[in-house]
């Protein structure tokens, strides 16, 4: 088992849970230094590509996409990593607005690495994590295998939970805004509204189902705010309630802050979603190469029906500059 995550907080939360502490930057790792595997899963950042994210640097001046330098040429570290140690298959998550960033130009540049540059089958599609969890929260997923294989994305409920299944009983008193915060984000939104924006907060009761839970969220809570009756100011979730909205189970441990805890919530993919591809991949490498795809589909069922196997042509991509190969002592 392999695993790296550059945030130091982040590895924290690992090691405190799996016993395992993740290397750091996988700039700074040696392809080679990586072990053989089976099995590669990751998620590249998602900011230099989600709506929020790319509206941001926008503002800022600042780049965005592949050309954001720090986070937005990760796909292409995953990428040498796939040709290095050819695994049997991948799984990659992301934003859904990375189907449309750039015009679509983002997405044909990561399918054609994927496919025609390594010359793996690959499946995507959006899924929506509210059947699981009480959240509105559709992520794009990449299924790739090393040879030609059929492939289906698992079905999900169609009707999800409700918040009130997660909400803790008697939360501590500082979660609750203040009203300097409650005031502003009122003003704030009737300042969008009246523009014909769309900005605001998302004010949700135990009946509800929330937005999209980001790494943003330590800031203010606007996203999802808990109402608490009209004699009481609303509310944010706790890190327990973030963890149990990405359904993680009671026993995981938060050993950051609450600041440090929001954002690695904020930034992670939901459990029972991740467990089904898992468990629909481990099926997929377990039936034998070339079986033929089982037709009983129901009409309202995406057929998903399996890419043209595409040759390997002259489609390339920027290889990443890496360390070297460690000696050994």
């Amino acid at each position: 088992m392999f695993s790296s995550d550059y945030d130091k907080f982040s590895q924290q939360t690992y090691e405190a849970n799996f016993g395992e502490k993740p290397h750091g930057d996988i700039h700074g790792v040696a392809v080679a230094d990586i072990p053989a595997h089976d099995i590669l899963c990751g998620g590249f950042p998602c900011q230099p590509f989600s709506i929020a994210g790319v509206s941001k640097k926008l503002s800022l001046g600042r780049k965005h996409g592949f050309d954001d330098e720090k986070q937005g040429n990760l796909f292409f570290s995953i990428a040498d990593i796939l040709d290095f140690h050819r695994p049997a298959a991948f799984v990659l998550e992301n934003v859904k607005n990375l189907k449309g960033h750039d015009g679509g130009k983002t997405f044909d540049i990561i399918y054609r690495t994927l496919t025609e540059a390594l010359g793996y089958t690959v499946y995507y599609k959006v899924i929506d994590a509210r059947s699981v969890v009480p959240q509105h929260r559709e992520r794009i997923f990449f299924v790739g295998f090393r040879e030609w294989r059929y492939f289906e994305f698992p079905q999900f409920p169609t009707d999800g939970p409700k918040l009130g299944g997660i909400l803790e009983a008697e939360p501590l008193a500082k979660y609750t805004l203040t009203d300097h915060l409650w005031n502003y984000l009122r003003r704030y939104a009737e300042k969008h509204r009246a523009a014909g924006n769309g900005f605001g907060f998302g004010l949700v009761t135990e009946r509800d189902t929330t937005r999209t839970l980001s790494a943003r969220y330590h800031k203010d809570g606007s996203e999802i705010i808990v109402a608490q009756g009209r004699s009481k100011n609303p509310r944010r979730l706790t890190p327990r309630e973030c963890a149990r909205l990405m359904a993680y189970p009671e026993t995981f441990k938060i050993v950051v802050s609450d600041t440090q805890a929001y954002r690695q919530f904020g930034n992670s993919a939901v459990v029972p979603v991740v467990e089904r591809i898992a468990n629909s991949v481990l099926r997929t490498l377990r039936q034998p190469l070339n079986t033929a795809a089982d037709f009983a589909l129901t009409a309202a069922e995406d057929p998903n029906r399996p890419p043209i196997e595409l040759p390997r042509t002259s489609v390339t991509y920027a290889k990443t500059k890496r360390s070297p190969r460690k000696k050994a002592a």
